[in-house]
């Protein structure tokens, strides 16, 4: 797939490396709020995250936002360290962006992949394509090693080279938050019933490179 589409994309460097690394903490509220709101299709619901950024050693406090419009949010801010507890200047963003208190969130599971990011040298289109994926809470692993993530971020929907390769390659769209696969997978008796059909195709997923 990356052969084949080499001539129209450049792949972003970071710290001298083409691959970094993303080790994300997700926050949610004890009854796992944000998560329901998800799964049930509501419209403004958060994500609240912590991320590190290993090569380069930065970390950051977002705070994502999905509106009644379908529209996504991203905001945050720089942490010195990678202190799960929301302080300081993340507890004032944390407060001015969702209108809560610290109090009412605590830190849940962890989602780590590896990211590759391509920029279309024509297109206003941004690719990233995530591998080595691996969600962890409380002791518990789970590795998705064989499991590649692509989404393209576009201005506007447009068949650019590598949509056109991936619909060559007979490779389906579809879609899922990393979040919410982590805990329908790592939290007993959490409904899932929404996320059925992407949970059952990566699941396919897997075992069809597994078998191979």
């Amino acid at each position: 797939l990356l052969n084949a589409v080499r001539d129209d994309y450049r792949v972003l460097e970071v710290a001298g490396t083409r691959m970094s690394r993303y080790e994300t903490l997700y926050y949610d509220t004890p009854d796992y709020e944000f998560f329901k709101k998800h799964h049930n299709g509501k419209s403004n619901r958060y994500k609240i995250r912590l991320r590190r950024y290993v090569e380069s050693d930065l970390n950051f406090f977002e705070v994502k936002y999905k509106n009644n419009k379908g529209r996504t949010l991203k905001t945050r801010v720089r942490k010195s360290e990678l202190d799960p507890q929301i302080n300081d200047q993340s507890e004032e963003f944390f407060t001015r962006m969702t209108g809560m208190k610290p109090s009412e969130v605590e830190p849940k599971l962890w989602v780590n992949y590896t990211r590759i990011t391509l920029v279309n040298r024509k297109e206003e289109e941004r690719l990233t394509i995530d591998v080595d994926m691996e969600m962890k809470l409380d002791g518990e692993r789970i590795a998705f090693s064989n499991l590649v993530i692509v989404e393209a971020k576009q201005v506007r929907p447009k068949e650019t080279a590598f949509i056109h390769q991936l619909k060559k390659m007979h490779i389906r769209e579809g879609g899922t938050s990393k979040y919410c696969v982590a805990v329908a997978n790592l939290v007993a008796d959490m409904k899932t019933n929404n996320f059925k059909p992407a949970l059952s195709e990566i699941n396919k997923i897997l075992h069809e490179k597994h078998s191979t």
